[in-house]
């Protein structure tokens, strides 16, 4: 017996573009990070803007919680990273981190570092408990780097999708990549592990309009998600009674596929323009769109067929 799923639309918020979503790991918040360069916390439970910073105007392409620190971190167009309190609002730092567009921050789980990405096409770990010194440069692609991510089971290990049409896999270690994947057309906007059945997996998203499903462990490609008529921007997996993933383009949908068969098993068409992040709400089973005209959430359900 398979499961089916369904979102349904719970809430809309027009806004302006949103280009990144973190969750709070304990509070309701959402961290929504604009095209217009402010950043605001969004209360999922009541529905309200509880804070908002007015950064310089420059665009927002990535914004996350460093939650045991009470901060938000912002990286920005005019590659500055800026960090601050999110209780009092100060301004705790900022400093001048790239030569162009930062388009990816990600926390390490458990040190004080902070990994960001740039249109420089370099990868910088800063450390934050060491005066914000900038420990490494790691350096390979040939392109815009347009997302990081950890390996949930060694977080010394990273990887990155770049414009260049290639993955790349880095050890903190090492200036230099591990290896490095090309299996798309076209350039990569996304990246992310993923875990189903015990096994390690990395899901890539792609300005050829697919998205691509990878064992970890032998690097090869397990399956292509066709069905985009535009550039894939985002996804999120997804576990209910079944996992999910779900993936959203600039075709101004999202759509969500089964992870037993690979199946498309629905399409839910945005209402606030393309899709650019999406966010998952655990305990509310909700899902959060980022879009060019503001927010959408949507619950998501799934039946045994």
């Amino acid at each position: 017996m398979s499961s089916t799923i369904e979102i349904k639309k719970t809430f809309e918020w027009r806004y302006e573009r949103v280009k990144s979503i973190d969750l709070h790991p304990t509070e309701p918040w959402v961290l929504l990070g604009t095209h217009s360069g402010n950043v605001c916390i969004w209360n999922h439970r009541s529905r309200v803007t509880e804070k908002t910073f007015e950064i310089a105007n420059s665009r927002v392409r990535s914004a996350k919680f460093i939650a045991r620190k009470e901060w938000i971190v912002i990286g920005a167009d005019d590659g500055f990273i800026r960090v601050y309190n999110y209780n009092t609002m100060e301004n705790v730092i900022e400093f001048k981190a790239h030569s162009d567009f930062i388009r990816s921050l990600i926390v390490h789980p458990s040190q004080s570092y902070l990994l960001s990405a740039s249109d420089d096409k370099d990868i910088k770990l800063w450390d934050w408990e060491n005066g914000w010194e900038c420990k490494k440069t790691f350096q390979g692609h040939e392109h815009y780097i347009m997302q990081l991510a950890f390996n949930p089971r060694d977080a010394n290990m990273f990887a990155s999708a770049s414009l260049d049409c290639t993955i790349k896999f880095w050890d903190l270690e090492s200036s230099d990549p591990r290896s490095s994947v090309n299996g798309h057309t076209e350039g990569l906007n996304a990246v992310e592990f993923f875990e189903n059945d015990g096994k390690l997996y990395i899901l890539t998203g792609s300005d050829d309009h697919t998205a691509k499903v990878w064992d970890y462990e032998s690097m090869t490609c397990v399956t292509t998600l066709e069905g985009h008529t535009h550039n894939v921007t985002s996804f999120q997996c997804v576990n209910l009674d079944t996992s999910f993933i779900i993936t959203g383009s600039e075709d101004q949908t999202v759509r969500a596929w089964n992870t037993q068969t690979y199946k498309l098993d629905q399409i839910y068409n945005s209402e606030l323009g393309r899709v650019w992040t999406i966010g998952f709400i655990k305990d509310s089973n909700e899902v959060i769109l980022g879009c060019d005209e503001g927010i959408l959430a949507g619950r998501i359900s799934s039946t045994d067929c």
